[in-house]
């Protein structure tokens, strides 16, 4: 549900206040890099779960589990300050600069996800700075969290609250469509987070159903409101304007596609998005074609014509 195949990093963050998230050990410099072939090839190892079958094997032996000890070679790739404190369980998601690990602390047992950062890119560095600058500053209950911060020369390590219930994305495939009573309580949960947000100063820029994960697998469960790498964060009374053209092009509010300076009301335009998306399973703006695409964008073209569920729903 959205191309989203290509987006433009936000400018550099402004400085920020209120900085609730310390630093955890800085890097203090290694000479090489020993984490230089991370996730080459194991990560898709573990994702799959699917282990080599062992050759000339012994029936009456009982052999070692392929999948332990892919696990044990993934988690020697981490930092040892990180898996000091964490086991590694399992790669639960990968972009194009990260990737998110479970874990597991090993003092209380409690479940966390470990978002990893190659910041040796420009893009990467860009992105971890963006989502760091909005994580430190955040306590709501509909946006992730942030635990604490490892780096290294190359690397961030975030860890950060687990949401296990899946993306908001995968329950609109599963049901088809919202009842406008569920739809509005996702909303209004949304809507609170990004109300928090704003006045904050701060612009999410990337809101979509894919972006917005459910806490835990149970009808009853909190959404909340994650990845902020295309964010703007800026202090009270700073410019309120922003002027990068960034985002998920299905979702991009017509003031970003002409090039005008914005607001923080890009955010609305693409909640009012996912309005339609959760009560009627499809896209208001859609097409293959990125220039025809802005152009229903720009025109504000969109129909129910054909979607007999949404009639009924409206």
């Amino acid at each position: 549900m959205g191309c989203g195949t290509s987006k433009v990093l936000p400018e550099p963050p402004k400085d920020v206040h209120l900085d609730l998230v310390k630093k955890v050990e800085p890097y203090t410099g290694y000479k090489t890099d020993i984490y230089k072939h991370f996730i080459k090839g194991d990560g898709d190892a573990i994702k799959s779960g699917i282990p080599s079958p062992p050759c000339h094997t012994n029936p009456h032996v009982e052999q070692p589990d392929p999948r332990k000890n892919r696990v044990a070679k993934y988690r020697a790739k981490f930092d040892p300050r990180v898996t000091a404190k964490y086991d590694i369980k399992a790669l639960i998601g990968r972009g194009s600069f990260s990737r998110v690990v479970r874990v597991e602390h090993k003092a209380t047992k409690q479940p966390y996800a470990i978002k990893l950062i190659e910041t040796k890119y420009r893009e990467g560095r860009e992105v971890c700075e963006s989502e760091l600058c909005v994580l430190r500053r955040v306590r709501h209950t509909n946006i992730i969290q942030l635990i604490e911060v490892f780096e290294t020369q190359e690397r961030v390590y975030m860890v950060m609250e687990l949401a296990t219930g899946g993306e908001l994305f995968d329950r609109i495939i599963a049901k088809g469509s919202f009842t406008e009573r569920d739809a509005t309580r996702v909303l209004q949960m949304v809507l609170d987070g990004v109300k928090y947000l704003h006045t904050l100063g701060i612009t999410h820029r990337d809101l979509k159903p894919e972006n917005l994960l459910y806490y835990h697998p149970g009808m009853d469960s909190k959404i909340m409101i994650t990845d902020f790498g295309l964010a703007s964060a800026r202090k009270k009374g700073d410019d309120c304007l922003m002027k990068t053209t960034c985002g998920t092009p299905e979702y991009i509010a017509p003031e970003i596609l002409v090039r005008k300076p914005y607001t923080n009301s890009v955010d609305m335009w693409a909640l009012g998005v996912i309005s339609y998306i959760l009560l009627s399973g499809t896209m208001p703006f859609e097409d293959d074609n990125r220039t025809r695409l802005y152009r229903q964008i720009l025109k504000g073209k969109y129909s129910y014509s054909g979607e007999v569920s949404v009639l009924e729903v409206w």
